[in-house]
């Protein structure tokens, strides 16, 4: 594969490669699918794209890397991040990983169909990971093909960034680039294979490090290539914790349940469903990973989850999303066990995740509420009251808090009348009369607990507005997009990055974009549950 392109920017980054450099690689240097040991990564070249087109960019992290929108829009930009030519300093490699999917062990797994093309260091010292995803085979892709197609490409590449300006822990995405190669996909996994668009996806993260990449060694034994991947993790990302030793593993492992905790906090602030929380799906820095069949809470629901392939069990629902969390963090404690020996110790570290979600949960939704601080003697009723009543009357969980700033707390009918109105008008089914019941009791107890609060009606709005986005990635609305680039279109793409670069402020003429789902995405594929292939 071709390195050097006179006059590119991107010859210009600065790769550091650490990861490469400090940890055990696998000594075969061919890619063929196979079982890796002793081995952090394996060399991957991506396949070279026919005829690599940018779809779309972010600018913010093109703005991170130092790459100008002029660079980005080049042909080389579109090559290098399409697979078909490495930059100047690029090693291109695959991660070793296991993991528990779906609570079940299932040994090596690995990036499948992602290839990380090295670790750039800005000008500010901070170090980024470029990986491509759906560049092609590499020794962990089993028996896929390593290629994505242009709806699982747009749906990551738009939810990354739409989580990032949410203020959700996320990894994110620099680039979609079609590769004008046709890809072959069932997506429903009923026999009915189509061919698809092909795309790549450029994420970036500090690390792409998951839960699995330490239990893939504990799993077979490899104790050395364990501590190897502890110390460097912790040198390299968690150098404010000092040298690697037990007391540091052990602060380690209770920074990243805290830092895990205060991301699912986020999930729930603003209605995100991953989808499949395995324990290789989880990063070791608390981010968002792996957009796969992830969405949104449209009518809230506790139980919904967004994946077909958890329709059943619905391990992954909302609702159950923190004690997951909690399960596949208690999984990488028996991993780290071998390298400290103390089971109590790490039980007791694990705490960090009950404390902080805990307590980051009652700030939130006291902050959602438009509540200064959360009393859980008075509190704990007034949000279980809510939640019954939003799932009850399948309400639209993010229009709702939206609007709900807008409403006066002041007790009377008038307020009573608009709360009844705004309910009615977010929800997806009539209120019933007791419905209605239910509502004036809540409302009426919420009244009286805001008041306590003594704010000023704009202070309590603008603190609202906040926190509950007026714009989210809504399921229909990628798909909307996703129709319309399957036939050439990238416009709606591009609109909707641009809207969701803002999703807390009033976009007047977007106002399209923050309407409710309607009748006809409530059972469309793509816009209401989604396969691993979506």
């Amino acid at each position: 594969m071709p390195t050097e392109n006179d006059n590119s920017a991107l010859d210009n980054l600065n790769f550091d490669n650490r990861f490469v450099r400090e940890l055990p690689g696998d000594p075969e240097p061919d890619n063929f699918r196979r079982q890796v040991y002793f081995a952090c990564y394996s060399w991957a070249l991506p396949t070279p794209a026919k005829q690599p087109q940018v779809l779309a960019y972010s600018q913010e992290v093109a703005d991170d890397l130092g790459l100008s929108a002029e660079t980005c829009e080049s042909e080389d930009f579109a090559r290098v991040f399409a697979g078909s030519r490495l930059a100047k300093g690029m090693e291109a490699y695959a991660l070793c990983y296991g993991g528990h999917q779906f609570g079940h062990w299932a040994g090596q797994l690995g990036d499948g169909r992602a290839i990380n093309l090295g670790e750039v260091v800005n000008s500010r010292n901070q170090r980024y990971t470029l990986q491509l995803k759906g560049a092609g085979l590499t020794p962990y892709s089993r028996s896929a093909d390593g290629l994505a197609v242009l709806r699982s490409s747009v749906r990551e590449f738009l939810c990354s960034e739409a989580m990032h300006h949410l203020g959700v822990p996320t990894t994110r995405a620099l680039s979609v680039t079609l590769t004008g190669q046709q890809v072959v996909r069932d997506m429903f996994y009923d026999g009915n294979p189509q061919r698809e668009a092909g795309a790549v996806v450029c994420r970036v993260a500090q690390s792409f490090t998951r839960f699995g990449s330490f239990q893939i060694f504990t799993a077979r034994d490899d104790l050395d290539s364990l501590k190897k991947l502890v110390d460097y993790t912790i040198r390299t990302d968690f150098p404010e914790l000092g040298e690697p030793s037990i007391p540091v593993y052990l602060n380690w492992f209770k920074e990243v349940c805290r830092k895990t905790a205060e991301m699912v906090v986020h999930w729930q602030r603003v209605g995100f469903v991953h989808g499949v929380m395995n324990t290789d799906n989880m990063s070791i820095l608390g981010l968002t990973i792996d957009y796969g069949p992830y969405g949104w809470l449209e009518n809230y629901d506790p139980d919904w989850t967004p994946n077909t392939t958890d329709a059943q069990g619905r391990r992954y629902r909302f609702g159950n999303q923190a004690k997951i969390a909690y399960w596949n963090l208690v999984q990488l404690a028996n991993a780290l066990y071998p390298l400290i020996m103390r089971a109590e110790s790490l039980q007791q570290a694990l705490l960090a995740f009950t404390e902080t979600f805990d307590a980051g949960w009652q700030a939130m939704m006291a902050a959602k509420l438009g509540l200064i601080g959360f009393e859980p003697s008075e509190d704990e009723a007034l949000v279980n009251e809510l939640t019954q009543l939003l799932q009850t009357a399948e309400t639209d969980m993010t229009l709702f808090y939206r609007q709900l700033a807008d409403i006066d707390v002041s007790t009377g009918a008038d307020s009573l009348a608009q709360f009844l109105a705004m309910l009615q008008q977010t929800s997806y089914e009539p209120l019933t009369d007791d419905g209605i019941e239910q509502a004036t009791r809540w409302f009426e107890a919420y009244c009286l607990r805001s008041q306590r609060d003594s704010r000023l009606p704009l202070e309590r709005r603008a603190a609202m507005n906040a926190v509950n986005p007026r714009y989210v990635l809504r399921n229909y609305l990628a798909q909307l997009a996703i129709d319309q680039a399957e036939q050439g279109d990238f416009a709606l793409v591009r609109e909707l990055l641009e809207v969701l670069r803002n999703p807390y402020a009033e976009q007047p003429d977007k106002e399209s974009f923050a309407a409710k789902r309607p009748d006809w995405a409530k059972q469309r594929a793509g816009c209401s549950m989604l396969s691993c292939s979506s």
